[in-house]
C-alpha cells in the first residue's frame, strides 16, 4: 500500500512559498547545470588536459567550501530570502559577463577567464546554499519534511536533467554566447520567483556569541551526531573517489566520440536515473530501514561506476550512468531527510552548511580527484579504482556507524528532532 497520505500532498501543495522555492531552484538549477557542462567542455576544448577539468572543480570549491560555514552562520542571523536575492543576481551576472565576452572578444574565452567567473560563482554558492536549504525547512512543516523532499528532489533533477541537455544543445547549434546569454536569463527568472517568497522570522542570536563560537556550535552539533555525521561523510568519501561527472568530457570525446551533444546526454543520464526513484519515493518514501537502503545505495553507485569504466559503448555507458543515478536518488531522499529532521530550528542554517561542504567536497574535490587520477593512472584504471574505493568506504561505515545502519525514519518528526 501507498506510505503517503494523499491528504499530506494536498497540503503541500497549498503552499505557495513551496511553489515559489520550487521555481527559484528550477530556474537557478537549469542554469547552473548548464553552465557546468558548457564551461567543462571549453576548457577542454582549450586544454586536451583532465587536469585542466579537475582544476575547474578546485576553483569553484576554493569559495564555495571556504565560505560555506560563514555561509551558514549568516543563515541563521540574517533573513534568508533576502540572500538568495543577493545571490541570484550574482550569478545572473556572472553568466553574462561569459556571454559578452565571447561575444566581443576576437580570440574567445580564455581559461584565466573562465576560472576566473567560476570562482565568482563558488562565492555566490557559499552564501546561496545554506539559506535556500534551512529555508525550506521553514517553508514546509515539520510533518511534512520527509513527504516533501522527493517533490524538492524530483524538481531538482527535472531540471538538471534538462540543462546539460540543453547546454550542450545550444552550444553546439549557435556557440558560446547565446548560451551564456540564455543561462544569465534563468538565473534572473530565479530571482524574481525568490523575490515572491514570504519574509520568514531570523532565529534569535545568543547574547555575546561571537562568529566563531556560532559556527563551532553548528559543527559540533553534526558531529556529535553518528547519524548525520554517517549520513555526510558516507557521501562525502563515495562521490569524492567513485564520481565521474569531471571526466566526463574525456568519455565523450575521445572514448565514445559523441561530442557535446552525446555529453549533454551522459550528464543527464544519472538525472533521469535519480528522477525515476523520486517519482517512485513520492508514493513509497523509503523511510522504513532507511539507513539500510542508504548503505545499500551507495555500494550500488560504486558497482555502476566500475562497470562505466569498461564500457565502451555509448547506450550502454548511457544505461550504467542512469543505473548510477536510480542509486543515488535513495541516497539523497534519505540523506535530505536526516539532514531536515535532525537539525534544530536554531541550526538549520550552519548544519546546512556543514552537509554543504560534506556535498561540495566529494563533487568539487571529486572533480579534483578524478582529473588528477586520470592523470596519474589512465582514465579508466581511475574510475575502477575510485569505484572500488566506494564498495570500501560502504563496508567501514556500516561497521563504524551502527545507528545510521539501522535507522528508520517512521517515528514522528517531533519525536526524531
Amino acid at each position: 500500500m501507498p506510505t503517503t497520505d494523499p491528504g499530506d500532498i494536498l497540503r503541500l501543495f497549498r503552499l505557495p512559498d513551496f511553489w515559489h522555492l520550487l521555481l527559484t531552484r528550477g530556474g537557478a538549477t537549469l542554469a547552473s547545470r548548464a553552465l557546468v557542462v558548457v564551461v567543462g567542455y571549453q576548457v577542454y576544448e582549450l586544454t586536451k588536459s583532465p587536469l585542466a577539468l579537475g582544476l575547474l572543480g578546485l576553483v569553484e570549491a576554493i569559495p564555495a567550501l571556504s565560505l560555506a560555514l560563514y555561509g551558514g552562520h549568516v543563515a541563521d542571523r540574517y533573513e534568508r530570502r533576502s540572500i538568495l536575492t543577493i545571490s541570484l543576481p550574482t550569478l545572473a551576472a556572472c553568466a553574462g559577463l561569459l556571454g559578452i565576452v565571447t561575444a566581443v572578444s576576437q580570440h574567445g574565452l580564455t581559461l584565466v577567464s573562465l576560472y576566473g567567473v567560476i570562482f565568482v560563482v563558488g562565492i555566490a554558492r557559499g552564501l546561496a546554499e545554506p539559506a535556500s536549504s534551512a529555508l525550506e525547512a521553514q517553508v514546509v512543516p515539520i510533518d511534512l519534511i520527509v513527504r516533501s523532499a522527493p517533490w524538492f528532489t524530483s524538481s531538482w533533477l527535472i531540471c538538471a536533467i534538462t540543462g546539460p541537455v540543453m547546454g550542450g544543445a545550444v552550444y553546439a547549434a549557435g556557440g558560446p554566447s547565446p548560451t551564456y546569454f540564455l543561462f544569465a536569463a534563468l538565473y534572473v527568472a530565479a530571482w524574481l520567483a525568490a523575490s515572491r517568497l514570504s519574509r520568514y522570522p531570523v532565529p534569535p542570536a545568543p547574547e555575546g556569541e561571537s562568529i566563531w563560537q556560532s559556527i563551532a556550535q553548528g559543527v559540533r552539533h553534526v558531529v556529535g551526531d553518528q547519524v548525520l555525521l554517517g549520513s555526510m561523510a558516507l557521501d562525502l568519501f563515495a562521490v569524492l573517489f567513485g564520481g565521474v561527472i569531471a571526466i566526463l568530457p574525456i568519455f565523450a570525446k575521445d572514448i565514445l566520440h559523441v561530442g557535446p551533444i552525446g555529453l549533454g546526454f551522459l550528464n543527464a543520464a544519472p538525472h533521469v536515473g535519480a528522477l525515476m526513484t523520486m517519482l517512485i519515493a513520492t508514493v513509497y518514501p523509503p523511510v522504513r530501514h532507511a539507513g539500510r537502503s542508504l548503505l545499500i545505495a551507495v555500494a550500488g553507485f560504486g558497482v555502476t561506476m566500475i562497470v562505466f569504466a569498461l564500457s565502451t559503448n555509448f547506450y550502454l555507458s548511457w544505461l550504467i550512468l542512469f543505473l548510477s543515478g536510480v542509486c543515488d536518488g535513495v541516497s539523497v531522499v534519505v540523506r535530505r531527510s536526516i539532514v531536515r529532521l535532525f537539525s534544530p530550528d536554531h541550526l538549520r542554517g550552519r548544519i546546512a552548511a556543514v552537509s554543504m561542504i560534506f556535498i561540495g567536497s566529494s563533487n568539487e574535490l571529486g572533480a579534483l580527484e578524478s582529473g588528477l587520477a586520470a592523470s596519474w593512472l589512465g582514465v579508466i584504471p581511475s574510475v575502477v579504482a575510485g569505484g572500488s574505493v566506494t564498495l570500501l568506504v560502504v563496508a567501514v561505515t556500516a561497521l563504524l556507524a551502527p545507528r545510521l545502519r539501522r535507522l528508520h525514519l517512521e517515528k514522528p518528526p517531533e519525536r526524531i528532532c
